[in-house]
This record gives C-alpha cells, structure tokens and sequence, in this order.
C-alpha cells in the first residue's frame, strides 16, 4: 500500500492555510501534519515531523520563507520545498531554487495546482507554475520600468481597483480575504512594474486609470 505525503504548511494568513489543508486533506494518499503562522514555528515543525514536502509562502513574520528553506537546505532535512506566493518576479524563482526549492507557485494558481505539485515533487521532479513562467516570460518582453497595466496579475489589477476606490491597505485587506502584509506586497510590487514614485502617486494612477481596470 503507498505511504501517505507527509505536508507541513505555513502561510501567515488564517484563510490560505483553511484552503491548503482542505485542498490537500481531500486528495488521495495526502495529509497534512502541521500548520504554522510563520517561519520560526515552520522550522521547528520541519525539524522535528519531518515531512515529505513544506508548503511554504515567502513573505512570514519571524522568519520569512526563503530563511527556511536555507535550513532545510544547510541541515540536510529530507523535506521537498514549495513556495506558494504572490511574488511573480523572476527573481524571487532563481532564489526560491537556489535555496533548494523544488516547487514555485503563484497564490493566483487554483488549489488543485498545489495538489499536483505536491505529487510532483514528492516524485523527485521540479514543479514551476505555468502562470508563473507566463507572468516571467510576459515581463521580459516588457521594459523593466513602465510596464503598463498588461504587466500586472489579476491580483494586482483588483488590489489597484480597489485604491482607485480610495480603499485604505486594511479595507483592501478585508475585501479580497488576504493579509494586510499581503496588500503592502501587491502595491509596492505595482509600483515598481508601473515606475511610481512618491506616496500619493499610486493613489492618483489608479484614479486616472480607473475606467481601464
């Protein structure tokens, strides 16, 4: 009989981990042995459970996700590395694989992507989301500053669509059901595609640009 896949997670967000775990728990051969809040707590459940694969996002308090996988790595724990994460730069990837990760995926990407990747690394292979290589591909075609609204996710454009509402980072927060750190996430990751600069110049392009989000 196949042995179960052993899955820690880890995700600061109460609502990412409800939505893992079901998504996980309702696969065949799959359970998950712990959840944590953050990096610190993550490490220590690695450490001690051991598990077949860590779900984990980038961005936690404590210690953040690339910290983690550093210590799988430089520990020689058997457990297979995700990340699950908003960031779609390409930068973030070539550091995600070279702290050791085998997996990459985009928290745009469905639940049921996370139950192939699971099965896919646990079998020794890489797995990178296909929209995470679209996002990369589409920005290298693109200038590095001044994108456009192309350039940005679908997660970005709501979060954009929202601040053209005047919506504060923890009402913005609240509407979409993710993290306020998840939000600071998505508007500076904006700027940056869209070349703003100064505090009020994200507020006053969303307002211009309204009718095109």
């Amino acid at each position: 009989m196949p042995t179960e896949i052993n899955v820690v997670i880890a995700d600061d967000h109460p609502v990412v981990r409800q939505g893992l775990q079901q998504a996980i728990e309702n696969a065949t051969g799959m359970k998950v042995v712990a959840e944590a809040s953050n990096g610190q707590e993550a490490l220590t459940q690695l450490r001690q459970l051991r598990p077949d694969v860590a779900v984990l996002d980038i961005d936690m308090p404590l210690m953040d996700g690339f910290r983690v996988a550093q210590a799988v790595l430089d520990e020689a724990l058997p457990v297979k590395v995700i990340f699950l994460t908003v960031h779609s730069e390409e930068s973030f990837l070539k550091k995600a694989l070279s702290v050791g990760a085998h997996g990459y995926l985009s928290k745009e990407s469905p639940l049921a992507e996370v139950v192939v990747a699971i099965n896919t690394v646990n079998s020794g292979q890489d797995y990178v989301s296909p929209l995470m290589t679209r996002h990369i591909i589409n920005s290298r075609r693109l200038p590095e500053q001044g994108m456009g609204l192309a350039s940005l996710t679908p997660a970005e454009r709501k979060v954009l669509k929202l601040i053209a509402e005047y919506k504060t980072t923890k009402e913005i927060s609240a509407d979409l059901s993710i993290s306020t750190r998840t939000v600071e996430t998505h508007r500076a990751n904006i700027c940056h595609k869209l070349a703003l600069h100064g505090s009020h110049a994200l507020m006053k392009f969303a307002v211009t640009h309204q009718a095109d989000l």
